[in-house]
């Protein structure tokens, strides 16, 4: 396994598949509903009533509130903290307050162990993204090590 270097500050990690697979599918949907409104013929489209056309305005709002909640997902370490950007909820943390990072195997994403005892997943950091996921995690861990006081947060270990 190769060393891993910091990574200059500001720096953030976004999932790479979760946004292909939002922009390719998103797409291809997008291509399919429209050749389906022009196959079906004008005399179909003319009997759509306008409760129709509104619900299917809704849908269509839903699935690009659901697209852009995933596509905005990020984590973003800064000199002072870390921000956690998961769907439409953004968390700031300064260092002191991240103790570790966790992403045991076949994890879909990291958490973040905290001081105040609870965990916060981190979705803008995707296990399926492979090895550009594990290196992130890598990258993040430094970053916890070298700036966070997790060594006065943490209570020392029985002596044996």
């Amino acid at each position: 396994m190769p060393a891993v270097s910091e990574p200059p500050l500001p720096h953030t990690w976004r999932p790479l598949g979760v946004r292909l697979a939002v922009v390719f599918f998103g797409g291809m949907l997008a291509v399919v509903c429209a050749a389906g409104w022009f196959a079906v013929g004008s005399d179909v489209r003319a009997k759509v009533t306008v409760y129709q056309e509104a619900t299917l305005v809704l849908i269509v709002a839903m699935a690009l509130a659901v697209a852009w909640g995933l596509f905005r997902c990020r984590v973003t370490a800064t000199t002072r903290g870390l921000e956690v950007v998961n769907g439409y909820r953004t968390h700031h943390y300064e260092w002191p307050e991240v103790l570790a990072v966790h992403m045991p195997q076949g994890a879909p994403f990291p958490t973040l162990d905290l001081a105040d005892g609870t965990s916060r997943p981190t979705l803008g950091i995707q296990s399926s993204d492979g090895d550009r996921a594990r290196q992130a995690v890598r990258e993040l861990r430094v970053l916890v090590a070298r700036l966070s006081d997790a060594s006065l947060q943490r209570p020392d270990p029985p002596a044996d």
